[in-house]
């Protein structure tokens, strides 16, 4: 049996400039786990993720965030990726000039790992998640649609297999049958490779496609709940109101286009 890794948050606090997002979180997630983190718009998911992995422009006032005995607050973004962290991010950048492929060799070579089987890994994983092999040869994600994108990103976390995943709103820009794909492909990674996931989402329609173990409600920077699968369900039926969130009704999202049944 493979090791088991634990990613510790633990009184997190952090800050945009003078203005403070974070206002101490603990969390503690275990290898092949999913933790989803839910809450509503501005209430600091995202910088939840970014902070996670060291997104310039943020600043940690307060707190650790340990993978095992890694510092990783003591660390670059890139120093966090070789530790084993990585993200999926909302908005996947573009980085011209560079395949996936070359970029996955850059981060095998970094890393020392065995790259004699990475273009076979890589053509099998695409084939797997239905990332069309055509666009392997383009430069990463320039053009790719938002399920390309995520799909791209997927390949890219089965090859590396990282430790712990955090997904910042994956199912941002996918319809049903790009989030089912998506959310497969990271289940067999926890079930297989004892990857440990956070998943971090608006809506609950995620849920429905990858079960967690565990649901954080985040509201104004801080977890206002825990409980399990079911507290998702509990939102989805009750919204943020409870926690003293009335979000705009204009920006509410059709129980079709949430994929709720």
């Amino acid at each position: 049996m493979s090791r088991q890794h634990v990613l510790r948050i633990e009184n997190l606090h952090a800050s945009v400039g003078h203005k403070e997002i974070l206002r101490g979180i603990d969390l503690q997630l275990k290898s092949g786990e999913v933790h989803a983190v839910m809450g509503p718009n501005g209430s600091g998911k995202s910088t939840l993720s970014h902070v996670l992995m060291g997104k310039p422009g943020y600043e940690v006032t307060r707190g650790s965030i340990f993978l095992d005995d890694t510092d990783l607050l003591a660390l670059p973004v890139w120093e966090r990726a070789q530790a084993g962290l990585f993200l999926v991010s909302q908005y996947p950048i573009e980085v011209p000039g560079v395949s996936l492929e070359e970029a996955l060799r850059a981060a095998f070579d970094t890393t020392g790992l065995d790259a004699s089987e990475l273009h076979q890994r890589i053509l099998a994983e695409s084939d797997g998640i239905r990332f069309p092999l055509a666009l392997l040869g383009r430069s990463l994600n320039v053009d790719f649609s938002g399920g390309e994108k995520k799909r791209n990103e997927m390949v890219q976390l089965a090859v590396l297999k990282p430790k712990f995943a955090v997904l910042d709103e994956i199912d941002s820009g996918l319809d049903i049958d790009a989030l089912r794909d998506v959310s497969k492909r990271v289940e067999v990674a926890t079930n297989n490779d004892r990857l440990g996931v956070l998943a971090i989402t608006h809506y609950s329609r995620l849920l429905k496609e990858l079960r967690p173990d565990r649901v954080h409600v985040l509201v104004r920077g801080e977890i206002a709940a825990s409980g399990g699968p079911d507290l998702a369900e509990q939102l989805e039926k009750t919204g943020y109101a409870e926690y003293g969130v009335v979000e705009d009704p204009g920006k509410a999202v059709p129980s079709g286009i949430l994929g709720l049944h």
